[in-house]
């Protein structure tokens, strides 16, 4: 019988419920690992174990919950959301049953900081789920993207240089500044900025005026002035000027904006991890897109109307970012922090001796932290 609850007391981190008679499990001959990633607006599972050059996806889920709706107006989680949550989060214990996983990990993001009612949740979660899931800062989101993004950034031309990465989420855009050293296959993250602005918290904050162009230039401006003082406080500017810095984006914005690029008439993903945007194209399919009103974003295959209201807050993020930090492409990555959380899993078990090293260094430093606050 399908098991529905674990003991609290004995529950731990690395130690997952079981659903289901190890005999109707998914046996593997190599270890897995399954990652939770609870967002603003979505709920995401991938299970995976270690490829020969990273990630060898075996399982993956997928819902927009949108848990922080409402949180910009309340401080609080909405009781709505949190059963739509509820409910998703039942859905990936039911999944990662059916696998033996070597180990897990489930992380929440900035609705859960952010909220009053928070940690009341997540002891919620616990208590009907039995998913620990941890709460984790803007800094360890950073760091996890950074991870995600790994053989990206090592697979960049020259043996050392900077990387920008952004990261717009639903409740925060994570932007991280790094130091690439392609020789040692390293990154040492030098500082970054958490942005209390995602596409849900943006929309929610400007209503049908996103879709105005003075409320559209507004949020681009009130943005930009952040990240303006994130790039006195690192040269991020004179470091672009010479040439040195990968731009790198996650996001759904971004991954969207490089699917319309190609022409794709519907999302595939293999054409699209990896990719180079040209931003100045991105910058004019905005301004179609926006053209276009709520009405054209539905119409869109791309995007549909299940999308279509967070579009342009996210684009108004990436344009702020694009005009703060002007440069010709921005690498796209369709990869999040489950995608690091998997590495690091893996990452820990072979340092500690239970398999072959991978081909890339996980390892991350951090130098300096930059904070901003509502």
């Amino acid at each position: 019988m399908v098991q529905h609850r674990l003991n609290a007391a004995r529950h731990q981190q690395e130690t997952l419920p079981s659903f289901a008679p190890v005999t109707n499990r998914h046996r593997a001959r190599v270890p897995l690992y399954a990652a939770i990633d609870l967002g603003t607006h979505n709920c995401r599972l991938l299970v995976a174990r270690a490829g020969e050059s990273g990630l060898r996806v075996i399982d993956s889920f997928s819902r927009a919950v949108r848990l922080g709706e409402g949180l910009h107006h309340s401080g609080k989680l909405a009781e709505a959301a949190m059963e739509r949550t509820i409910t998703a989060l039942r859905a990936c214990v039911a999944r990662m049953g059916l696998y033996e996983l070597h180990s897990h990990r489930a992380i929440a993001t900035e609705a859960c900081r952010r909220a009053a009612n928070g940690m009341d949740f997540i002891a919620r979660v616990m208590h009907e789920t039995g998913l620990n899931i941890s709460v984790i800062s803007a800094r360890e989101e950073a760091e996890l993207a950074l991870a995600a993004c790994n053989s990206l950034l090592h697979g960049h031309g020259g043996t050392t240089g900077r990387d920008l990465l952004f990261d717009i989420g639903g409740g925060s855009t994570e932007i991280a500044w790094a130091r690439i050293d392609r020789n040692a296959r390293r990154h040492d993250l030098s500082g970054y900025v958490s942005l209390p602005v995602g596409i849900m918290t943006l929309g929610e904050r400007y209503g049908s005026n996103i879709f105005t162009d003075a409320g559209y230039h507004t949020a681009v401006e009130e943005i930009g002035s952040v990240l303006r003082g994130f790039d006195d406080v690192h040269c991020i500017t004179r470091e672009i000027a010479r040439g040195n810095v990968m731009l790198l984006g996650t996001s759904g914005t971004v991954t969207t904006l490089a699917s319309l690029a190609q022409g794709q008439g519907r999302y595939e993903r293999a054409g699209i991890d990896g990719s180079s945007l040209s931003i100045p194209q991105a910058l004019d399919m905005i301004g179609n897109l926006r053209r276009g009103g709520m009405a054209g974003l539905v119409r869109n295959p791309v995007i549909g109307p299940d999308r279509a209201r967070y579009l342009l807050p996210g684009c108004a993020i990436f344009e702020a970012i694009a005009t703060t930090w002007p440069m010709a492409n921005v690498t796209v990555a369709d990869r999040g922090l489950r995608d690091g959380l998997l590495l690091r899993m893996i990452g820990d078990r072979r340092q500690h001796g239970g398999l072959a090293p991978l081909p890339f260094s996980l390892s991350l430093h951090h130098h300096m932290e930059h904070r901003v606050s509502t």
